[in-house]
């Protein structure tokens, strides 16, 4: 007859083999949303700039700029060198510039630390982001959030003021707080 310990180690080796073929499987399935996130990204650029190129007066050598960049004038506020980089998701933060020219996961990572600046209750880390995104808080995930907020700190959306903590640049609007 085997003993407990016998069965609780078979258990156990049974167990951490499934979770090792969960994370190789979450791995894959993570690789290829990024390939298609990429390749989402090169479509969606091809679209704007073939609607560019289309438009009445369109011009291949002109850059499109959001309504929310100009100012009252109509003119653009920017400059060519705040322009966001080609391949990147995250333009260069400047006063005017709405959130909505982020992807739907720097929005909300930039919500939730809005929200955490309207409580009180100071920076927010990348693990507590992943709770209260309801994410599994393990280092893949928490390491993808950190990417994405130090991209944003970065591009001037986000500081960090202290390693690993980060809160809204003064400046940045909330959407919806009329500013």
């Amino acid at each position: 007859m085997p003993s407990v310990v016998g069965l609780l180690e078979q258990h156990e080796l049974a167990a951490r083999r499934r979770v090792d073929e969960l994370r190789e499987e979450a791995d894959r399935i993570h690789a290829e949303l990024a390939a298609a996130e990429s390749e989402w990204q090169e479509w969606a650029i091809a679209r704007r700039r073939v609607g560019t190129v289309l438009a009445p007066g369109g011009n291949t050598a002109s850059t499109e700029i959001s309504d929310d960049s100009r100012d009252a004038d109509g003119q653009s506020q920017s400059a060519p060198g705040d322009a966001a980089k080609p391949n990147s998701q995250v333009p260069v933060w400047r006063r005017g510039l709405a959130w909505s020219v982020l992807s739907v996961d720097y929005q909300r990572i930039l919500a939730a630390i809005a929200d955490r600046g309207r409580l009180g209750q100071g920076p927010v880390t990348c693990q507590e982001m992943a709770a209260g995104f309801g994410m599994d808080v393990v280092p893949a995930r928490v390491e993808a959030l950190r990417s994405k907020a130090k991209r944003l700190v970065a591009r001037g959306w986000l500081a960090e003021p202290a390693p690993g903590r980060f809160t809204l640049v003064p400046g940045v609007s909330v959407p919806g707080d009329g500013s």
